[in-house]
């Protein structure tokens, strides 16, 4: 019995060993023939005469709200080849050589790394260079040198019209990067554009369109015997978006050497009519592609015109920002309609002095003549009285210290400054004196440009919060924004006091355009330099329908500089989108 078990266990021993024998074999083989001999079996599919090409898709065209172009494809050419093909004849150096001497200063690192960048398989075509014209490309393939193995392709090259006009709204589009082709989900390959920044990047998969592709047969000396199989490409989708391009240009006209920005938005859907910055940049060059350097220059460039200072740029709101300190007060019942102070031109708080902008004074100033002049001594009181708690509350009611929700990336929630913001940040407690600069839009306080006229927009609209969009708002589509818990009496007397800005106030100028424009002038300091320059308001008055904001760094006047710009603008939106 023990003999013949152990008979037994020896023949399933030797069995077992076998069958792992086997299976190393098997995995060996599978590595050998699936790994180790990739290029092998690329190579018989070579010579088994199989192309593969993929056909790029035209990008979507993004025009503006009524029509005219902001991004279109044109026709361009390439020159193509197969991996395979390049590395079997050795065609980088000719290459070189026929594209140096027809004016292309490609090197052989240059045109060895885009392959690399590019390879899937060696029978898939790369690009070697894009954005040919049709004369290049024509003198280049008729140079008897020009290796009959590449061949051209009629291809579609980004283009921006307007420039610098609309380049932090549109972004730009640019060659993928080997980070992002490791992250994203879609049909992309090495070579393929992708949208980098603004609406080009966050309207990417509606714009992008499909590729297509074709795999034909070639004989031994590359000519096609047939095709194999062919799909179509399928162009991106195009968008209309709700910014107007004649308010970017009468705004870029209007700002002339000035750093800052201007934002213009429905006050009831919440579409975007202007966003610009200043200065700019042409996002045309960044599509076809720049140097390192020339990058990194643009990257550090002091002037930043790669940020977009709507969404990015962070001010003190200065005087646009005492209708919140008037509601704060109203809500609250520490002050009415009918509450005055006395501006002598400062007021003393402790050992300290706060003066008015008006250094004679106003005298004896109510709401409606406090808004109007944009008298300080009357909100460093209202603001005490409040006290910072219940301002913070207001602030943050009309989206002090959140972002607005417009669909642009980089888009800063500037801060919403109280007691513990300041004990988190500044490590000290608060002061009597951060009230009074709270009260008029100084200190600590920092806002968006687009925040500003959202909030100015949510008082035109009688107190809704709307979210600022980049489209135009469908029929049907509701864009009702959150309601604002407010007293209308409260809104309607800040709302008086706004138009009398502008009819005999601060801001006179901005209603010299055949428009009823309300609204307030703002100067705030600059630790730089000379003060910066705002205006915010809405038009019609009685019947509003755009807000905008103004920000002019070392403009020193917002009544003057600011206000004016602002008028026209108001006065061109109403005029030309009116229904």
């Amino acid at each position: 019995m023990p003999d013949r078990r152990e008979h037994i266990d020896k023949r399933l021993f030797n069995l077992l060993t076998g069958l792992s024998v086997i299976f190393v074999i098997l995995g060996i083989s599978l590595w050998f023939f699936q790994v180790s001999r990739t290029d092998t079996y690329a190579t018989l599919a070579y010579n088994n005469r199989l192309r593969m090409l993929r056909l790029p898709a035209d990008r979507g065209d993004i025009y503006d709200r009524n029509g005219a172009p902001l991004a279109k494809d044109i026709n361009t050419f390439s020159i193509m080849g197969y991996p395979l093909d390049i590395r079997k004849n050795d065609l980088v150096p000719v290459i070189v050589r026929v594209f140096n001497d027809h004016g292309l200063p490609l090197t052989r690192d240059q045109i060895e790394s885009s392959i690399k960048g590019q390879y899937l398989v060696p029978y898939r075509a790369v690009t070697i260079v894009k954005d040919l014209t049709l004369s290049q490309m024509t003198d280049i393939i008729s140079d008897p040198r020009f290796p009959s193995l590449l061949f051209p392709m009629k291809v579609s090259r980004r283009t921006y019209p307007a420039g610098s006009l609309v380049s932090h709204l549109l972004g730009y589009v640019a060659e993928i990067d080997r980070e992002e082709l490791a992250d994203i989900e879609g049909d992309y390959r090495g070579g393929d554009m992708i949208g980098k920044a603004g609406a080009e990047k966050i309207f990417e998969k509606t714009l992008k369109g499909k590729p297509g592709k074709q795999a034909i047969e070639v004989d031994a000396r590359g000519r096609k015997v047939r095709t194999l199989d062919f799909t179509p490409s399928r162009s991106g989708k195009d968008i209309k978006l709700s910014v107007d391009l004649g308010s970017q240009l009468l705004v870029a006209n209007r700002f002339g050497h000035f750093k800052g920005a201007a934002v213009a938005i429905d006050v009831f859907s919440g579409e975007i009519l202007t966003l610009f910055s200043s200065p700019g940049y042409d996002n045309n060059p960044l599509t076809r592609g720049i140097s390192t350097e020339e990058w990194r220059l643009l990257s550090l460039d002091k002037e930043r015109p790669l940020m977009n200072r709507c969404i990015s740029g962070l001010y003190p709101p200065a005087s646009t920002f005492k209708p919140v300190i008037a509601l704060a007060g109203l809500e609250k019942g520490t002050i009415n309609s009918r509450t005055t102070f006395y501006c002598n031109g400062a007021m003393r708080l402790g050992d300290r002095t706060f003066r008015c902008w008006k250094r004679s004074g106003h005298g004896r100033v109510d709401l409606a003549k406090a808004i109007k002049d944009s008298c300080d001594v009357y909100f460093y009181n209202v603001g005490l009285k409040t006290g910072i708690d219940d301002l913070a509350e207001m602030a943050t009611t009309f989206g002090v210290g959140k972002m607005t929700g417009i669909p642009l990336p980089s888009e800063r929630s500037g801060n919403i400054i109280d007691k513990q913001w300041k004990r988190k940040n500044i490590g000290e407690r608060w002061y009597s004196g951060d009230t009074v600069n709270y009260s008029i839009g100084q200190g600590y306080l920092l806002m968006t440009p687009l925040q500003i006229a959202r909030m100015y927009a949510s008082f035109a609209n009688g107190g809704k919060m709307i979210v600022p969009r980049l489209t135009l708002a469908e029929k049907n589509e509701s864009t009702e924004g959150k309601t604002i818990d407010i007293s209308k009496a409260h809104l309607d007397l800040v709302r008086e006091a706004l138009r009398q800005v502008v009819e005999d106030g601060t801001a006179e100028q901005a209603g010299q355009y055949g428009v009823s424009v309300a609204g307030k002038t703002g100067t705030c300091q600059n630790p730089h330099g000379p003060d910066h320059a705002l205006f915010a308001g809405y038009a019609p008055a009685d019947d509003p329908r755009y807000a905008v904001a103004i920000v002019l760094e070392a403009g020193e006047h917002g009544g003057s500089v600011a206000s004016p710009i602002a008028g026209e603008l108001l006065a061109y939106l109403v005029k030309h989108n009116g229904e």
